[in-house]
């Protein structure tokens, strides 16, 4: 098993010197279990599994988007199939289940949120308990799949951090959350796992590896954090609607954050600053993302808006995220960290 960590001990000792931490951030272990899942929807009613103060760690499995008749289809043996999963698709099912097709694990809910807050997500280290992970065929342009061929099974080399797609072609292995996010409005009601929105959800973002920060806007009491969905690897815009999809076990640190206010998602990782936004419209989504990135520029470098939307025109990298969770489309703006000069 390899593990992808960064170091906590850092972000620990400023939150105590600063006082952000009422007390030293304990450590919450959640297993992935048919107790401990929302399978399919996010929802600003659903039952919290776990509370926790703000700053604390989850150290929390999530399993695959798949099922144990699923893999076995595809060829994975039995005693490969994960015992949780066996028991979440048995027992999670009628009304505790849809409208999307996510395991995800939680709701966590985290003492302090309020609608207005933002909620911060540092990812600490993501681990693969798989040695297995596969590949669907379908999304954006299905007219390219073979009928009738089933999903395929990709082995996992945790010692290289690789995988083997076919003799000769090697894909570098960086693990990520596709979907991790919290409740949304209580007026959208049980929402579907499948689209991302403003409450984050099925980002699949790649960029949100271990040593990345996410930070999503906040819509209900405790902020309902759920997560799963893992992803080993993926390209901007996961176009045949899947990645290298596998379970994961990751640590992650939700703190409360009263001094920010924001209208979507962002994120930052050592290299980048990255602001998010969809919609069932591209062009919509790449207007509403660029401008989120100028308001970020100008709030937080202090910029003027033409000077931002210059910056962003030069310097940030617009891409699409992903073109297959309908109904929305998500697209990202990076913009390097190296490029401002340290102070």
């Amino acid at each position: 098993m390899k593990k992808i960590a960064v170091t906590c001990l850092s972000v620990i000792a400023l939150g105590l010197a600063t006082g952000a931490f009422a007390h030293p951030p304990k450590t919450h272990r959640l297993e992935a279990t048919p107790a401990t899942v929302a399978y399919g929807y996010y929802w600003s009613d659903a039952a919290p599994v776990l509370r926790i103060d703000s700053g604390d760690i989850i150290d929390v499995d999530t399993l695959l988007t798949n099922t144990p008749a699923g893999l076995a289809k595809s060829g994975v043996p039995d005693d490969k199939i994960q015992a949780s999963l066996k028991a979440v698709v048995a027992e999670v099912t009628g009304e505790r289940k849809g409208p999307g097709g996510h395991i995800l694990t939680g709701p966590v809910y985290v003492e302090g949120a309020e609608p207005g807050d933002v909620l911060e997500v540092k990812i600490l280290s993501i681990e693969l308990p798989l040695d297995y992970g596969y590949n669907g065929c379908s999304g954006y342009l299905p007219e390219n799949c073979e009928s009738g061929v089933p999903s395929k099974i990709i082995a996992l080399n945790a010692k290289k951090m690789t995988a083997e797609f076919l003799p000769g072609i090697v894909i570098p292995l960086k693990p990520f959350y596709g979907s991790i996010g919290i409740a949304p409005a209580p007026e959208m009601g049980r929402l579907s796992s499948n689209p991302p929105g403003r409450h984050a959800g099925n980002l699949d973002n790649r960029e949100l590896v271990a040593g990345s920060t996410l930070y999503i806007p906040v819509f209900a009491r405790g902020a309902l954090f759920e997560i799963g969905d893992g992803h080993a690897a993926q390209g901007d815009g996961e176009v045949d609607q899947t990645a290298i999809e596998t379970s994961l076990r990751g640590r992650l640190q939700l703190t409360v954050r009263k001094d920010m206010k924001l209208k979507w998602p962002r994120a930052e990782t050592a290299t980048d600053y990255i602001s998010m936004a969809t919609d069932p419209d591209l062009a919509t989504a790449t207007k509403e993302n660029v401008s989120t990135m100028v308001d970020f520029l100008a709030s937080e470098k202090k910029l003027t808006r033409h000077q931002a939307y210059q910056l962003v025109s030069i310097a940030g990298n617009v891409a699409i995220t992903q073109l297959v969770d309908k109904p929305n489309l998500g697209v990202h703006v990076k913009l390097p960290k190296s490029i401002f000069a340290a102070k």
